[in-house]
This record gives structure tokens, sequence and C-alpha cells, in this order.
């Protein structure tokens, strides 16, 4: 089951109408961008698909060469509204937060960290590592209930694993077949990283979910249209089951929910419902207010830029400083219904 913030009731979200018949599989290319000195496939936000169920960002960082020069690292910076979800499948990265936590994550373990009103992190190499690195950094849009609440940090030392006739499911966030995670999430959710071995393999989905795909490694055929690295596969809402074949093998990420409550205001790493939100935010990081506290990280802070409706200072648009843990937005030529730029 999901969790609220002590004291906070998970809001129920109205049931919508089924689809008569299974949904068609659309695809969408990731945008790509080079952050935190790495270059991602940005899945999500997609102009048609803003979210999916509370999924609202996700950033394919990798695979990173070992022998590059310049690892993926990124300095001090904030978030409000989130939780930042980060699955690896090679490498390590050092994840440190004005909670005071600092913690390695590695493949098979994951870092969930709940940003509500204000938290701020940096993500640094690990000494002594010097391989590749490859994995997923995702966000996951609060509530109301919860948005405003206490900022946490969690780590997952190990997933709860399906075995499957020719693959493995590790379930990251909420339930599968009866399998739970123990990660937080605040509105019914899940995540689940499918391996597939040379074959066919089938999952149970909840069909008051919409759900989306994202292809890790290899290639993967799903109602017959073949899904790569690169693109989004959106499912749709109202499937029960998800079939999934591949040839050689492939690592997947299928992600779900009901859909979420209200459009989001999206700019650079702060997520909230309002413009104004979003200018208090900037001008509070900039300032160097408490809000977000310290991260104790030896790496510079990272200035938020202004945003182009923000009456604290000239226009501005996000550059491409940043890293696959959130640092920058997605730009968009014209103005989107979430704000994002």
């Amino acid at each position: 089951m999901p969790r609220a913030a002590a004291g906070v009731r998970i809001s129920s979200i109205p049931k919508v109408a089924l689809p008569s018949r299974r949904p068609d599989v659309e695809i969408s290319p990731s945008r790509t961008a080079e952050v935190g000195g790495a270059r991602v496939r940005r899945a999500l936000p997609q102009r048609a698909h803003r979210t999916v169920g509370a999924w609202c960002f996700a950033d394919h960082m990798g695979p990173i060469p070992a022998s590059s020069d310049d690892p993926m690292a990124v300095g001090p910076h904030p978030h409000t509204g989130i939780h930042t979800v980060t699955w690896l499948l090679e490498g390590a990265l050092l994840h440190r937060d004005s909670l005071g936590s600092e913690q390695v994550v590695r493949p098979g373990e994951l870092n969930v960290m709940t940003a509500g009103g204000a938290v701020s992190h940096a993500e640094e190499p690990v000494d002594g590592y010097s391989g590749a690195l490859h994995g997923i950094q995702l966000w996951v849009a609060q509530p109301e209930v919860t948005r405003h609440g206490d900022a946490g940090f969690e780590h997952h030392a190990a997933q709860p694993e399906i075995d499957l006739a020719h693959g493995r499911a590790s379930v990251l966030v909420g339930s599968v077949d009866g399998v739970v995670s123990p990660a937080v999430h605040d509105t019914p959710l899940v995540g689940v990283d499918l391996e597939v071995r040379a074959g066919v393999v089938t999952v149970p989905l909840e069909p008051m979910f919409e759900h989306c795909m994202v292809v890790l490694e290899g290639s993967a055929v799903v109602d017959g249209q073949v899904v790569a690295p690169g693109a989004l596969a959106y499912l749709g809402l109202g499937r029960d089951e998800l079939t999934v074949a591949s040839n050689g093998s492939a690592r997947l990420l299928v992600l779900g929910g009901e859909p979420f409550e209200s459009p989001l205001v999206m700019w650079w790493n702060f997520v909230g419902r309002s413009r104004q939100e979003i200018v208090e935010a900037v001008t509070a990081w900039n300032a160097g207010a408490d809000r977000f506290g310290e991260t104790g990280s030896s790496m510079a802070r990272i200035p938020a830029p202004v945003p182009p409706w923000s009456t604290e200072g000239p226009e501005s648009a996000p550059s491409d400083q940043g890293a696959a843990t959130g640092d920058d937005r997605p730009r968009d030529d014209e103005e989107s219904p979430t704000d994002t730029v």
C-alpha cells in the first residue's frame, strides 16, 4: 500500500472509465540532453504524456564507458514536490543530501529521496570506482496531501523479485502479483525492472493504472512493435497484463499508476501547481535560504535559472548543465500545459 506522511491520508483519485479494448502502443522518441557530464535519453515528460500515473520524469543515463575522463557528477541542487528514484544497471554513485544522508547506490540497490516542501542533494563519483555507469533517474510527483511535508531518504539494498520462465522482475515501487516493494510512494503506483532472456514473459498489470515502458538494454517486442533504448512506449489505460518478447536479452522498466490528480507546473528541479510557487522556490534557492539546507558536498552549488514568467529578474532559459538526477528540464519551443521548458 502507498504510504503518506504521518497524520496524512492519501487522497482518493476518482476512478476513470476503462477502454473497451486493449489500447494501442504509442512509441515516442526520447529527448537527448547532455547533463552532469553525461548524455542522457529523456523519456518523460513528453508533449503527449506529461505524466504516467505520478511518474513525471525519466532520464536514461549511459552507458558511460569506463574510459570516460569526465564522470557523471552534479553539485548541490534543490527539489520540491517529488520523490527521486535512482536505479543503476552498472556502476556506482554517491548521494549526499541536506538531511545528512550519505549513501552509495549500486546495481540492485534503490535510492528514494522525498523532497516534500524542500530538499537539496548532490550526486558524486565514488572514490576508487573507475568503471562504466548505466542507469535511470526517475521522479514521482507528490500529491497535494504530502507535497508540502517533510523531506526524507530511503536506501533499499535488495528488491523483491519474481522469477519468470524467460526472465525476472524486480519490484521497485508498488506491487506486482502480490509481491510488494517497501519503497515509499504517496499515490497508487508501480515500477518494475523487467529482464527478458530470449523468449516471452508476461506480467500482470493493474487495469486502473496507465502504464509505459522504457527499454534500457537490448530490444523488446510489445503488441508487434519493437521498442529499443531512446524511446517511450506508452501502453495506455486498462491493460490487465503485459507480454514482452525478445530474441536475445532485454532490460526494461515498466512504470504505471492511477492518472495523476492535477496538472503540474515544472521548471528545472521544481515541481509545483502554480508559477508563483516556482518563482518562490527559485528565489529562495538562489538567495541561499535555509529552506533547502546544506548537503555537505564539496562540489559547487548549481544556481537555478529564472523562469521566463518571473518578475524577479530577466528572462532566461535553463542550460544543459545538470544531471540525470534531474538538474535540467526539457525545453519546448512553445509553452506546454505543464509550463515545462
